[in-house]
Formats: C-alpha cells, structure tokens, sequence
C-alpha cells in the first residue's frame, strides 16, 4: 500500500513538472496513468491556468469520475468548462447521488437544460434526489438498488442476478418491498448464497431491518451507521415506498466533510474553498471572520483602558494578565470540545447539563486553586508584593470558574439559536474568557491599590 502511495505522488510530481516545462506531450503520457480520485487532488493542487490544461488533457472517462471527488470551489470552476453534451456524459459515468451532487452547483437554467437531455428514466431517477435536502438521507441516496418481492423464490432471485452480470456498488443486500413497492424488510446477499434455492424470499427474509426516512439528517445517519456497523440502509418515502439506498461511502463523505468544517471553520474558511483562489475572493472571504474577531479584540482593548490608571501604579499588572486571560481560554476550550462531542453524540440533555455544570465547575475550581496558588506564590516572590500575588490568585480562580461555566453552556446556548458551536464557539468563548479575566483581575487590582 505504501509503495502505491509513493507511486502515485512521484506521478502526480512528474505531472506539475511537466506543467512548468510546458512540455505537453509527456504530460498527455503521464495523465494517463493517474486515477480519478489523484486527477481531482492534481487539479487541486494547481493555480488556476495550469488546472484549465490539465483538466483539457486528461482522459474523458478519468475526468468525468474526478468530478466526484473535487471540492465545490474547484468543482465549479471546472463546470462552467463543460457544455451540455459534457454533463450529460459525466452523468452516465457517475452514480445517481453524485451527479445529483453536481447538478447543484449549476444555476437553474443550465441544471434544467441538462436534466432535459436526459432520458426519462435517468431523468427521473436524477429529480428523485435533487427534491430533498443534500444534508438529508434522500439527498445522499443512490436510487440503483435491487428490489425483490417476498413471493420469489431464492433461485429465481439468483437467476436474476445472473442474467444482470453485475450488481449496484456496495451491494450487500437486497431490499424486499410489497407489490405497491412499499419497503418490507431486506434479503442479505450472504443469507441468498447459504440458502436453499427452492426456498422463498419470505421464508429467509429479515423484516425488522428498519428504513431510513429520507428526510433524517446526514449528520444523525452517520451515527445510525456507526452505531449499526451498516454497509447500506434502505431509504422510504413518507408513504413507506422504497425509493433508493444509502450506501457507508456516502456516509463516510459525511463524517469527512463535518470534520473538514469544523477545522476549517475555526479559521473562519469555508470548508470547499480553494487552496489556489485568486486573491480577491481569497481576501473577501476572510475579511469578515477578520472583522469579527477585530471587534472583540477591541472589546477586550476597551475593558483593559477603563483600568489604565490601576496599570500606570502597578506594571507588573500588564506583565500578568496575559496568564489570567490565558488559562481561562485553555480551560474553557478543553470543557467546550468536552460538550461539543457530547452534543454530537447526543449525550447531553436538560436532565444532565445541571450535573455537568456542577462537574465542570468543581473541576475549575480545583485546578484553579492548584495552579492560581503556584502563580500568585511565584508573583509575590518575583515582584516583592504579596498583595500582588493574593490578587492574580483569586483573579485566576474566578476566571476558570467563568471558563467552565461558558464552556458548559455556550454550545447548547448557540445550537438553540441555529449556530454551529464549532465554528462559533471558540471565538465567543475567547472573548468571554478575555474580558471576564480582565475585568476581574483589574478590578481586583484597582480596589487593592486603590
């Protein structure tokens, strides 16, 4: 495994060089040795201009398969290449969810010009998953399934699947409906092969596998799959139809993409934004998470002047409260992802975030008396001021019991307002930490040496 990986980056090393040395004919030769899935990291790899050439060169079918795996920024850009003619080949080469997928990246009326050159069952299949949600079960289905019906027997099922010459991908399963289509339970591929050929799809079928409702959540079937260790899921309709298939790649695309977004959005970046963007969308993008993280810089800024005075009689107060401010983020961010994961796994509810607060705070409590004892013992020494040192003491207790009690509450607090406290939450929580510490040890610091 190893040395395929070292094979395909030499290639894909091979190729940029190519690039720089203008020397296309070796780069045709090269392009056809690299897979769909290192054609989109390549593209991606690349400024702009030298993307436009690879992606001319590369083969069709490499190219229609790489669509798949590009993010949207790049994906778009390689769209608005590609006539009509183009996507409608893409879409013969890809799985009804994925070129679901990139349909929604086209405007409306390029999205229906292509839907219209379609044949109809293709066409109907494609529409059958853009009505839903892409974040939802019916927006990641795969409507090529087999269906069989319980009056079947297992040899005719195998006759079937002969005559077919190939199953749908990830098939590990067959979805058993009624007459009317409506979802009844499942035949496992393993139960099909072990079973007796005269014997009935009822009499060897599962019928307590459960459906998927194709409005669930992505994010709640990425736990339903790995709580179930599923391969593939049926999905239904509200009337209980069959309508199509999860399948654990497009699940795993989930859990990538939720991963991707949350580290991407602690930066304030978009999670399908382009590594080679030009520099003003580059710019506009990351000027407003700039701006917002400018505002509570100038909050903080703000508390710090209402106690210049305090500052100007005492600089070693200046010198000191970067720690305070400090270890409230620290420990506030360690009891915010704590929460975080907990609410992702929906472990927490209003019965037990009382019980935790109360953990949290004790936890705090402890630790800060621990660690605000070293600092305000080390201050006392190194500044010759015990009332220095009893007012860092106290200022950082305080401060991590504000850490605590905001890295406990704020994700359930910005969840309630539809705003994701993985993104969000460091940002607001910084600020707490940063003003609650300043505020407390300046304030203490003043009526001290008042």
């Amino acid at each position: 495994m190893e040395t395929s990986s070292n094979s395909s980056e030499h290639r894909l090393g091979e190729v940029i060089r190519s690039i720089d040395r203008d020397q296309a004919e070796s780069l045709g030769a090269l392009l056809s040795t690299v897979r769909p899935h290192e054609a989109a990291n390549l593209l991606e790899s690349m400024p702009p201009d030298a993307r436009r050439i690879v992606w001319e060169l590369l083969e069709e079918d490499t190219s229609h398969q790489a669509l798949q795996h590009l993010h949207e920024d790049v994906l778009e850009e390689i769209l608005a290449q590609m006539d009509t003619d183009s996507l409608v080949a893409a879409g013969d080469e890809l799985g009804t969810d994925d070129f679901a997928d990139i349909l929604r990246q086209l405007p409306d009326a390029i999205q229906e010009e292509v839907l219209d050159s379609l044949d109809a069952g293709h066409r109907q299949r494609i529409e059958s998953v853009l009505s839903y949600p892409e974040d939802t079960a019916g927006g990641l289905m795969d409507t090529e399934l087999i269906a069989i019906e319980r009056r079947h027997s297992l040899e005719l099922v195998l006759r079937y699947l002969r005559r077919r010459g190939q199953v749908p991908h990830t098939t590990d399963k067959l979805f058993v409906v009624d007459r009317a289509g409506r979802y009844v339970g499942i035949l496992r591929v393993s139960k099909l092969l072990t079973s007796h050929s005269h014997l009935r799809v009822g009499e060897v079928f599962e019928a307590d596998f459960p459906a998927i409702q194709a409005e669930m959540k992505d994010d709640e079937l990425a736990r339903l799959f790995a709580r179930e260790d599923l391969l593939s899921a049926p999905v239904v309709d509200q009337a209980g139809r069959l309508i199509g298939r999860v399948t654990v790649d497009d699940v795993v695309d989930v859990i990538i993409e939720d991963a991707e977004e949350t580290f991407m959005g602690r930066a304030g970046l978009e999670v399908d934004q382009d590594t080679f963007a030009p520099i003003l969308k580059s710019t506009r993008s990351r000027a407003i998470w700039l701006s917002i993280n400018l505002f509570t810089a100038v909050l903080a800024s703000m508390v710090i002047s209402l106690f210049e005075e305090a500052i100007v009689k005492v600089v070693a107060l200046a010198v000191l409260m970067p720690i305070v401010a400090s270890m409230g983020g620290v420990a506030g961010t360690q009891t915010m992802t704590l929460v975080i994961r907990a609410l992702a796994l929906e472990q927490i509810s209003r019965a037990n975030l009382g019980w935790l607060l109360n953990r949290e705070i004790i936890v705090a409590a402890l630790n800060g008396l621990l660690l605000a004892l070293l600092v305000g013992i080390g201050a006392s020494l190194v500044f010759a001021d015990a009332l220095l040192g009893i007012v860092i003491f106290v200022a950082m207790v305080a401060n991590l019991l504000i850490a605590a009690t905001a890295g406990t509450l704020l994700p359930s607090l910005l969840r309630a307002l539809k705003i994701d406290p993985a993104i969000a939450g460091g940002v607001v929580l910084t600020t707490i930490t940063d003003v609650g510490g300043f505020l407390v040890f300046l304030g203490l610091a003043t009526i001290a040496y008042g």
